[in-house]
């Protein structure tokens, strides 16, 4: 299974998992860590030109809604397409929902490290904290 987890340092999980530039993917095993790498992620960083359209845009549900915003998800979804889970410790509702229906599964988490939250996967204990979308 690989796990694809959002960071800027590939050592610690972003908070915000919109302005993270990298995907640190795990590929695991029943009982370890096989492989890692870093990706490249593409994020609101290089948004910032189409930021005045999507301004314009209101959706009834807000923030990270609307076609301009799931289009910037699953842009930012096209790298991480080989891999199951996602982790943050962040992000909006529309990344969630968006993931959700790219076939990823989501998971908002409180843990800091990437290789502790990997090593939670494993053992089946991470939990995932939805309450801390935005």
């Amino acid at each position: 299974m690989k796990i694809a987890l959002v960071t800027d340092d590939g050592i610690t999980i972003s908070q915000h998992f919109g302005r993270a530039t990298k995907y640190a993917v795990y590929t695991l095993d029943e009982t370890k860590i096989i492989h890692r790498e870093l990706r490249d992620k593409i994020g609101h960083h290089q948004f910032v030109q189409e930021e005045s359209a999507h301004l314009q845009q209101n959706d009834a549900r807000g923030h990270g809604y609307g076609s301009h915003a799931e289009d910037k998800h699953q842009r930012m979804f096209a790298n991480i397409q080989d891999c199951e889970i996602v982790i943050g410790r962040g992000m909006g509702r529309g990344a969630y929902q968006g993931m959700l229906q790219a076939g990823l599964k989501p998971i908002v988490t409180d843990i800091a490290e990437i290789e502790a939250a990997a090593q939670a996967v494993l053992d089946g204990s991470i939990i995932d904290h939805p309450e801390a979308l935005h």
